[in-house]
């Protein structure tokens, strides 16, 4: 039985999650545990991977308990998370980002976006490199990080050993080795991996020339492809704290959303054919949204981050998009309704998140899934509180709706959550149509995370984007694409791809419901694409 079960290791924003699973993708146990996280004023996020590394080993040791399966057992772990930035000295030891001064809060989050204005100088060199993160560059990626810390904590900056992404970090602290993932630094720290190589001349060019002249052995001075084993798999110490068996492989690490990709773009069509991972999209749906296309050849799509070799399918170009505020976007938007407080209430009465509480009443007004859109009618919502990802690259843009009137109960709630979820579908189709330009012809959606549990939201996406949204069959698609990487590493298959087509599979699928509703959501989504111009157009006026 050695070697026969694999781990996946997921650290999102608000907690990290384990999982075990076989060799066939099939869940034995999971579990999780919340972590730490601080929000200060000037739009800082930060977190401490001392907390973050203690919850990893408290849900594997739990998922372990629930699977009843023997350490000895396992045959590889993966690891993924939020592309934030750790910072750690030569010991391995945390070093303070902000103000706060505390060591402990050495991770500046993805969504932190203190570094905006090094963002903006950065974008007006105008670097060839850029060209591969869809022509400008984000505040969520990690060199406008990197120079805000230079800028205004030299002293730290000075003297950090390492900086990682967190993926990375969580590899290196379960193993012990320096390497760093093609899928981290390509997707968030301007490697250019279709040409094994860093920009030397754009690091000179933006303030960071100390990281060249290095070497760029603080940042990755090795990288390696998605699922490479690293070092000689598990440390005595870290498995000791991970309750595992030292020495079972651990492959390079991935991204979270794009280990949600890799958990579910590869299996098998409903006729059992094997995918097409070039006609179809991941749609990963938690606190922020992203999106994910592979293509054979690189394709430049304006505002849409990559083109990015082998950052999440080895030997194909990935495109990503998405939005910064998704799930995080619809629990803002709900509290700014009088009625969120009773609704919160008879949610907790019904043991439902508030979320799922709100889309069973709208299915019991409008069994038909299609038709719970038309609740929305004329309520429309640009849920853009942390700004555009893609395809505009707008981190400034902000929330617009119109059409609110006077009402106050739990109907006019309901509305306003329909019509978030519609705002939210259409920045997908925003996506989708962007790609479409460039030759990228998608003919599904498969789509994962805490939203995807939702047949509502799986058929306002169908319906807004007119191509089918399928789910994957396992409950838990981020976790399995991480065990994917443990599974490879592992040698329990020879290759990623082959390890996608294996262990996993296809559940529900949604296709655009019929009738005039796509009409519906075309005139909808024309109003969304006004009330951004409109909004873009008040920014502007009032700078």
């Amino acid at each position: 039985m050695a070697g026969q079960f694999f781990i996946g290791v997921d650290v999102g924003t608000g907690s990290a999650r384990a999982g075990v699973f076989d060799a066939n993708g099939r869940l034995l146990g999971s579990a999780k545990q919340a972590i730490a996280i601080w929000h200060e004023p000037g739009d800082i996020v930060e977190q401490s991977s001392d907390n973050i590394w203690q919850s990893v080993c408290t849900a594997v040791n739990g998922a372990m308990a629930l699977a009843k399966v023997t350490p000895s057992a396992i045959g590889g772990i993966g690891f993924d998370a939020t592309c934030s930035l750790v910072v750690v000295d030569a010991n391995g030891k945390p070093l303070p980002v902000g103000p706060s001064e505390d060591p402990e809060r050495n991770i500046i989050v993805w969504m932190d976006h203190r570094a905006l204005d090094q963002t903006r100088r950065i974008n007006e060199t105008h670097e060839a490199v850029l060209r591969y993160v869809g022509g400008v560059i984000s505040p969520e990626m990690e060199t406008p990080k990197l120079l805000w810390l230079k800028e205004h904590r030299p002293g730290v900056f000075a003297s950090v050993g390492h900086f990682f992404d967190l993926p990375d970090f969580l590899s290196w602290r379960a193993t012990g080795s320096l390497d760093r993932s093609a899928c981290t630094v390509t997707c968030k720290w301007t490697y250019l991996a279709h040409e094994r190589r860093w920009d030397h001349g754009y690091f000179h060019k933006i303030g960071l020339g100390e990281l060249a002249d290095e070497g760029f052995v603080r940042i990755g001075d090795t990288i390696v492809d998605v699922a490479t084993p690293l070092g000689s798999g598990l440390t005595a110490a870290a498995a000791g704290e991970l309750g595992l068996v030292p020495g079972i492989p651990v492959g390079a690490s991935l991204i979270d959303a794009h280990a949600g990709g890799v958990g579910t773009v590869g299996a098998a069509n409903k006729h059992g054919e094997p995918a097409q991972m070039t006609r179809r999209m991941a749609y990963v749906f938690g606190t922020s949204a992203c999106t994910m296309a592979s293509t054979k050849e690189p394709a430049f799509v304006p505002g849409v981050w990559g083109p990015y070799f082998s950052a999440m399918v080895p030997g194909l170009w990935l495109n990503e998009g998405g939005q910064s505020a998704a799930g995080a976007a619809l629990d803002h938007l709900l509290t700014l309704h009088p009625a969120h407080g009773e609704a919160a209430a008879k949610a907790r009465e019904a043991n439902l998140p508030l979320l799922a509480w709100l889309e069973k009443q709208a299915l019991a007004d409008s069994p038909q899934l299609g038709e719970v859109a038309r609740l929305a009618a004329g309520l429309h919502v640009v849920p853009e509180f942390l700004g555009n990802r893609a395809p505009h690259a707008d981190p400034d843009a902000r929330a617009v709706i119109a059409g609110l009137d006077l009402e106050g109960d739990l109907a006019s709630l309901m509305k306003l959550y329909v019509a978030g979820l519609c705002g939210l579908a259409y920045g997908a189709r925003q996506i989708v149509e962007a790609m479409a330009v460039k030759s990228i012809a998608l003919e599904q959606i498969i789509i994962s995370g805490g939203a995807a549990q939702s047949p509502l939201v799986r058929q306002i996406i169908a319906d807004a984007t007119g191509l089918e949204v399928a789910v994957a069959d396992t409950p838990e698609p981020v976790l399995l694409g991480a065990a994917m990487l443990g599974a490879v590493a592992g040698k329990a298959y020879p290759t990623l791809g082959e390890a996608m087509g294996g262990m996993s599979a296809l559940g529900a699928v949604h296709t655009p419901a019929p009738g005039t509703i796509g009409a519906f959501h075309d005139a909808k989504f024309k109003v969304y694409e006004s009330l951004q111009a409109a909004g873009r157009q008040a920014r502007a006026l009032m700078t």
